[in-house]
């Protein structure tokens, strides 16, 4: 087999991959057991696949930390949910925020994501469409968000634990890719937590570049400043 024919190959098998990936239904068991054999190759096939949403997320939370908020980057303490392998933390670590901590399902993940040593402590076997247990309420001035707000992995009901993480008057930033969106019904949870007192979306960058195939939403939520006694009981 020669050098194109072997790219081929290894494309294609990147993007089986990928597709693989958003048929999980958000089922924890299946969800771990294929990113536990992803990991090593997590970064190389998302790379093939023109994968731009952590640059985008990480450059947007920028520009919230300077639109927003007073205290310098480094001293912007960030929640990186569902950090997979870290590739988000290393664009925001590059920005120059330093407080960075990051959860994941995957041990295996979360073992990539500590490797990059960007982030301050990584937590494995963390489902994010249940209750964080392990995070007290407005823990972070700022959680991020790239790539798990997609089919087969969490649903928008996540927002409301996301939002209880972070500080009154702090700032969610998130993206959608737009499959996700559209069948998810990702628009009307977020209307219900608008309605609800608990985040106020302050932008949305529609359809922008995400992948190859598909384009993400990228959306920034400022978490209410009496959101604390609307996110201590999940409805």
């Amino acid at each position: 087999m020669n050098t194109l024919d072997q790219n081929t190959t290894w494309e294609q098998a990147a993007r089986k991959r990928i597709k693989d990936s958003h048929s999980l239904d958000g089922d924890i068991g299946r969800l771990a057991h294929f990113y536990r054999g992803w990991a090593s190759a997590y970064d190389l096939d998302v790379s093939r696949d023109e994968y731009c949403g952590p640059m985008i997320v990480a450059e947007l939370t920028g520009a919230v930390q300077t639109a927003y908020l007073a205290k310098e980057r480094a001293l912007i303490s960030i929640l990186d949910a569902g950090c997979g392998t870290g590739l988000l933390g290393v664009h925001m670590e590059r920005l120059g925020f330093r407080l960075i901590e990051g959860l994941d399902l995957s041990e295996e993940m979360a073992e990539r994501a500590r490797q990059t040593r960007v982030y301050r402590h990584v937590r494995s076997g963390v489902d994010l469409n249940g209750p964080l247990a392990q995070y007290p309420s407005a823990s972070y001035d700022i959680t991020v968000c790239c790539g798990v707000l997609t089919l087969g992995h969490v649903r928008p009901e996540a927002l409301r634990e996301l939002a209880r993480v972070t500080r009154p008057k702090g700032f969610i930033v998130a993206s959608t890719r737009k499959s996700y969106a559209e069948t998810a019904c990702f628009e009307e949870e977020v209307l219900r937590l608008e309605d609800a007192g608990i985040l106020v979306p302050t932008q949305r960058l529609k359809d922008g570049r995400y992948v190859a195939e598909e384009g993400a939403d990228y959306w920034v939520f400022q978490v209410a400043e009496d959101a604390s006694a609307s996110t201590k009981e999940r409805p």
